[in-house]
């Protein structure tokens, strides 16, 4: 069984040796490597050609730079693989993740198997484990949790916020390339992150997935000083627009009330991102923030998803802060954020 796996590149010669001697020490060896450079301006484009002397079984595509979903379009266009598989340039993998993967995929007669990774800082690496430290698997009479998950957290799951979208990546899986081939990602451009809507379009497809809970994947999380950080003002259009394609996605399947107030609660829960996001300019000023996140709050699709969202599963912080953003105590939120933000980074 052929694995293609599409590794999208721009501008990372920093790490991209890591990268790609992780995937040529695989002990699995019926692979495909797809590295597309999309568009470098560094020497990431010579690093590659210099790789694809040494293993046949690199495949270099070299295009302007489109971003990265079209970097991963492209790969998809040409991949032979039966299954495919996605890597982030900055990151690796273990060396037989692909052979305990494939084995599983084989033996189950998988659609799709994820795994958990270590999330690696520049002094330290942290496990995450997904779904905890046993393997679980979803066949036919429950895969529509996982697809459900996907969409959005309900009930006891909002108890642990900050996993809205541990499960919503597309490296760190392997998938049958039968419930992908009609897929692509739409440009972050349009919808602000990708990953998600493309998994929510892929477990459509699935009847069995896998999950082992070993650390196979390694992400490399890099700590940026907060100074250098903008507030992204278009990400609030555009994660508007990715909440439209995922509700009209589940108006066309007729899907149950349970996946429409997940969606309901990935609105709100988005406002963590956003606010933090927020507070994180220290350029804009307390008095700017507040306006701002005035303005977000007066939208239609986050009054109403702030109006049922329930907030008695939330850790106190969190309850506090969502609290907040309901009565409209936008001092109160900043201030939350700001709390919050602090401790994520140096606690």
């Amino acid at each position: 069984m052929t694995l293609s796996i599409i590794v999208p590149v721009y501008n990372t010669e920093k790490y991209l040796d890591k990268c790609i001697n992780s995937l040529l020490s695989q002990t699995y060896k019926d692979l495909e490597f797809i590295l597309v450079n999309d568009g470098s301006t560094d020497n990431s484009l010579k690093i590659l050609n210099n790789y694809a002397h040494i293993d046949e079984r690199i495949i270099i595509v070299n295009q302007n730079n489109v971003g990265l979903s079209g970097a991963r379009n492209a790969g998809l266009k040409i991949a032979k693989g039966s299954y495919i598989m996605f890597l982030d340039s900055d990151d690796w993998i273990e060396n037989d993740t692909c052979e305990i993967a494939m084995k599983k995929i084989a033996l189950e007669n998988a659609d799709i198997i994820f795994w958990s990774y270590k999330r690696e800082y520049d002094n330290k690496s942290i496990n995450n484990y997904i779904f905890g430290t046993n393997e679980l698997i979803w066949d036919e009479k429950n895969i529509k949790f996982l697809h459900r998950r996907i969409v959005g957290l309900v009930d006891e799951e909002l108890s642990e916020p900050q996993k809205l979208d541990s499960i919503v990546t597309v490296w760190g899986k392997i998938y049958k390339r039968d419930i992908i081939q009609n897929i692509s990602f739409i440009d972050t451009k349009i919808i602000g992150t990708e990953d998600a809507l493309f998994n929510i379009y892929a477990f459509e497809n699935v009847k069995k997935a896998v999950y082992i809970p070993d650390c196979l994947s390694h992400y490399r999380k890099t700590v940026i000083n907060s100074l250098t950080h903008n507030y992204k003002s278009n990400l609030v259009f555009q994660w508007k627009n990715l909440y439209k394609e995922i509700f009209s996605f589940l108006k066309k399947q007729n899907k149950s009330e349970d996946y429409f107030i997940a969606l309901q609660n990935r609105i709100s829960l988005g406002l963590i991102g956003l606010g933090i996001n927020l507070v994180e300019d220290k350029k804009l000023g307390v008095n700017n923030q507040i306006t701002i996140l005035h303005s977000i709050l007066a939208m239609p699709h986050y009054q109403d998803s702030l109006n049922q969202l329930k907030l008695n599963y939330f850790p106190i912080h969190w309850k506090i802060f969502f609290f907040s953003l309901k009565k409209e105590y936008v001092f109160m939120a900043i201030c939350m954020l700001k709390l919050m933000n602090y401790l994520r980074k140096y606690k």
